[in-house]
């Protein structure tokens, strides 16, 4: 896979299909290996665009210090490299902090955001703990017994976890941790109001933390469509990644090529069979209807 120069750092990235293009951006100490089923499925109508972030996967050691705005610059120097004009990006977990911070900043590049399992700021104890630790593992490098446990719970076969542990431990153990400390520092929630463009949120409805989460982008973004899938936790790009496209798939339809009526979307969601919140869960909203 290719090498680029960007805001001065040395990211390894993969382009792949035509179409729409999205980007997608993993959390720490992950690579681009966890997008590997949007790769291989979504290829035959976007341009998928996968990158590692610096200091991450084969992506150089970065001397700047990995903050969200450094890495929302490095998404938009790579789309001028790449002669991409507008994208869609998908954030994935922490990945979505990037995201946010690249719809409010370059809205003009970046014209839609998908984010999986995602938030604004990390509030919970559960998790802050967890990252943490993790923040704290990788201060002692130690990255295998990180990215072994990281690449376990994201991994749906040994191959995958065969490539995500590949991936994580050839990060570098000072960056990984500069991005794990930003999960916890890092919040543009006062700011989401601002994001104007067309928004798809996807959580699992067993991942109950993560649902506070999004209530909060359900209030808080004026152009969003909610969506619970069932029987799948935090990690839907590798335990739900069918489900995960057809809907991205038919939200990419509605809101870019105008080729989805509002009715059908509605009509769509409401028959896929693995989803949809009960009363323990935050309101489902498509659009501004409620579900």
């Amino acid at each position: 896979m290719p090498m680029t120069q960007v805001n001065g750092a040395n990211l390894h990235y993969h382009v792949t299909g035509d179409g729409m293009p999205i980007v997608f951006v993993h959390p720490p100490i992950l690579n681009q290996e966890i997008f590997n089923y949007q790769k291989a499925q979504l290829a035959d109508r976007y341009k998928v665009v996968l990158f590692d972030v610096r200091g991450h996967g084969q992506s150089f050691y970065s001397k700047t210090p990995v903050k969200v705005p450094v890495i929302a610059e490095d998404m938009k120097q790579l789309l001028d490299e790449l002669e991409i004009e507008q994208a869609v990006v998908c954030g994935y977990s922490a990945g979505s902090l990037i995201a946010l911070e690249a719809l409010l900043t370059y809205p003009e590049r970046f014209v839609g955001g998908i984010l999986v399992s995602g938030m604004s700021q990390m509030t919970d104890w559960v998790h802050r703990s967890r990252v943490r630790l993790a923040s704290g593992l990788t201060r002692i490098k130690a990255k295998r017994l990180l990215g072994g446990s990281v690449g376990w719970t994201n991994a749906d076969m040994n191959v995958t976890f065969n490539n995500l542990y590949q991936g994580a431990v050839n990060g570098h153990a000072s960056n990984i941790h500069q991005y794990y400390r930003e999960c916890i520092d890092y919040s543009c929630t006062d700011r989401l109001h601002a994001i104007k463009q067309p928004m798809l949120l996807m959580y699992g409805k067993n991942d109950v933390h993560y649902h506070a989460y999004a209530k909060v982008l359900d209030e808080r973004l004026p152009n969003r469509d909610l969506i619970f899938i069932n029987d799948v936790g935090h990690h839907i790009v590798t335990k739900a990644p069918r489900t995960m496209h057809r809907l991205l798939n038919d939200w990419m339809e509605r809101h870019f090529t105008g080729t989805l009526p509002d009715s059908r979307w509605e009509n769509f969601v409401q028959d896929v069979p693995d989803y949809l919140p009960d009363a323990d869960t935050p309101t489902a909203r498509h659009g501004m209807q409620e579900i």
